[in-house]
């Protein structure tokens, strides 16, 4: 069946019978006409992906060298995968914002490094491949200082200013990399006068060519825009977040670029694909949003975490290797494959439109007038769901079309077919194939378009499904497990371990190399959890750790240090409710206390006691097995008791009672025999 399906679509499109499209009338309404005679629509920015909002990256570092070239290449290389043509990346604030926290480049106002985190590498592995690809900052919080004391990062206009662009430049300074776009804050308040302040001191510092994108929320920005002039003027690109391919009068009648520049977060099945496929095209034939960009670009975080599985593919797995190619990589591949940045729209009726009898259709334009690329898509609703907004009811059915070509397209004899068909019954979709070209009488030609189904046809000539042998298998995450920190760069952070909340990154004291968590006060936050004032990062396997054994070295500094430590088991759950996290913690207080409890936010209290301690490094182990737990302190049982019964699993864990400074080493998971 599915031999003969594609066979049928191939026949349709090699041997159209010229009684077919010479009876066709140019009112007829399954003409789809390309025309560029009267004008072009709007300039094309670009399909991307959105590494943070956050620390959707984390587990992609660490993979095997070969493995991880393979996962780039399907991200970034041209002609090879979904060939991305943006990659925006979080300015990290040491705050939470969704998945983990992403390091600030200064943690505090007398502080200021640019080897942290992973974004650099990223955007180095990006421009490596596509040195054309654009790259995009944008922060969802910043470090307290900058807010001084309150929640507002826009106090001091200039001192915010300041921060960001310190981070422009430094990828120009430290890896010769040009941020060609920067944001205000995520899906948060924009100020008006600190966008001002930002324009300023970017040109101050002759970073001219940086444009401004604001304000990653909504469309309420427009109305300031058409209030206050000098606004408009800084302003160089209206972004908004997941419009269900709509956009306001008002934000088109600015004349400005309009993107979509946080899109898709669907988990990336047949279901996301068919989403990825629609929003790309529709964002544009409906809201004229001429970029999108999804978030997230691949899903490298610990299921357990929010929005699993939600990037274009997924790589869970560094220490197997293991990742997945999924569909919305090919269904990138139909658009940017044969476009670039610069290109144009047609005009809407001239080469934009919906298709008769549902799905909907696009024709970009080179900008030498050479090349033609059209991408058609007929994803049925129920196939298409986005995570958001609610999308309306719609049909879409089976139906011939005849292309129309006027203009300079009535030249073209012939043009080359990309095609995809998802299905959703388990049967194996047919993702990114090449037919055979679609020939044309007198600019006519008829296509045959089923449902769920995606054409490209181009006159470019370029284009492939690039692939790699099978990566490695998946396995369990491997115990016993230590780390040491010594093979660590310093101010890296450290594999496997991902923040929740808090920074922690490598230190050396000469001899020994540890890590240390280096938050001292409450971030201008993205989300409640970075409230709860306490650090904590996750390690290991969600759904199979019931029972286990975790150890660890601690010192707390004289200075700034934290008033405690802590090792869980079982924790339930992370990102923006770490705050609420349950588990089985054990803390070890700086008044030479302790506490057994159930919850990250030591409300439930299953026993505490008093500790001999004194200053310098100590190692403390948490045992959960059954319904006991065993805590012991520098090799003093300190309690064997009861437990509750839930959760009955989750991940371990490492952090402090308390922002400030916390060392840590020699790290070691095992389950109990």
């Amino acid at each position: 069946m599915l031999l003969s399906f594609v066979l049928f679509h191939i026949a349709s499109l090699c041997h159209v019978p010229v009684s077919a499209v010479d009876v066709v009338s140019s009112n007829d309404d399954s003409v789809i006409l390309f025309d560029n005679t009267q004008g072009l629509g709007r300039q094309f920015d670009g399909i991307g992906g959105l590494s943070g909002g956050g620390a959707t990256s984390k587990l992609l570092v660490n993979y095997p060298v070969k493995q991880l070239d393979e996962i780039l290449d399907y991200l970034f290389k041209p002609n090879f995968g979904a060939s991305l043509q943006i990659l925006k990346v979080e300015i990290g604030g040491d705050i939470q914002s969704t998945d983990g926290t992403e390091a600030s480049h200064m943690h505090y106002s007398w502080d200021e490094n640019y080897e942290r985190g992973y974004e650099w590498w990223l955007m180095l592995e990006a421009k490596k491949r596509n040195p054309d690809i654009k790259l995009y900052g944008l922060p969802w919080g910043f470090p307290g200082w900058v807010g001084q004391g309150t929640q507002n990062p826009y106090i001091d206009a200039k001192l915010t200013a300041d921060y960001i662009v310190r981070w422009i430049s430094a990828a120009k300074t430290f890896y010769n990399l040009t941020i060609d776009y920067i944001g205000i804050w995520n899906e948060r308040n924009y100020n008006i006068d600190y966008v001002k302040t930002l324009r300023k001191t970017l040109d101050e510092r002759g970073l001219l060519d940086v444009l401004i994108v604001a304000s990653d929320n909504h469309w309420e920005i427009v109305n300031d825009l058409k209030r206050d002039a000098e606004f408009a003027s800084v302003v160089d690109i209206i972004g908004t977040h997941y419009p269900g391919t709509n956009s306001t009068q008002d934000a088109v009648s600015t004349g400005k670029q309009l993107w979509s520049s946080e899109d898709f977060n669907t988990f990336n099945d047949e279901i996301g694909g068919g989403c990825w496929a629609r929003i790309l095209n529709q964002n544009y034939v409906n809201g004229l949003m001429t970029s999108t960009i999804a978030w997230n670009l691949i899903a490298s975080y610990y299921r357990g975490l929010a929005y699993y599985k939600t990037g274009l593919m997924t790589a869970l797995q560094p220490w197997s290797g293991n990742y997945l190619v999924q569909t919305p990589i090919w269904i990138s591949a139909h658009t940017t494959q044969f476009t670039s940045i610069g290109w144009n729209y047609l005009k809407h009726g001239k080469g934009v439109g919906k298709l008769p009898k549902g799905g909907s259709y696009v024709g970009l334009i080179s900008p030498d007038g050479q090349q033609l690329t059209i991408v058609i898509e007929t994803m049925s609703h129920n196939h298409s769901v986005c995570i958001r907004p609610d999308l309306p009811s719609y049909e879409v059915y089976p139906q011939n079309v005849t292309i129309s070509l006027k203009g300079s397209f009535l030249s073209i004899s012939e043009l080359n077919v990309w095609y995809t068909k998802l299905h959703y019954d388990g049967s194996p979709d047919i993702t990114f194939q090449k037919l055979n070209s679609i020939k044309f009488n007198n600019g006519h030609a008829t296509l045959n378009l089923g449902l769920d189904e995606v054409f490209t046809l181009t006159t470019m000539a370029g284009g492939s499904k690039g692939s790699y042998p099978d990566p490695p298998s998946p396995k369990p995450f491997p115990l016993p497990y230590t780390d040491d920190f010594e093979t660590y760069k310093l101010h890296q952070e450290p594999n496997n371990l991902a923040q929740q909340t808090g920074a922690y990154e490598v230190l050396s004291d000469g001899r020994n190399k540890f890590i240390r968590q280096m938050v001292l006060e409450t971030p201008v936050a993205w989300c409640v959890s970075d409230f709860v004032n306490k650090s904590l990062s996750v390690i290991g396997d969600y759904d199979q750790w019931t029972n286990v054994f975790v150890e660890i070295d601690f010192n707390i500094p004289a200075v700034n240090g934290t008033s405690g430590v802590c090792v869980g088991a079982r924790l339930d759950r992370g990102g923006c409710e770490t705050h609420i996290i349950q588990g089985i913690f054990f803390f070890v207080l700086f008044d030479g206390t302790y506490q057994l409890t159930n919850d990250f936010a030591r409300t439930k209290v299953i026993k505490e006691g008093t500790l001999a301690q004194q200053s310098g490094w100590h190692t403390f182990s948490l045992l959960v097995q059954g319904n006991r737990a065993i805590g012991v302190f520098d090799r003093n049982i300190v309690f064997n008791s009861t437990i509750p019964n839930l959760p009955t699993n989750g991940f371990a864990g490492i952090g402090t009672d308390s922002y400030g400074l916390a060392d840590f080493d020699n790290l070691y998971l095992a389950i109990p025999a």
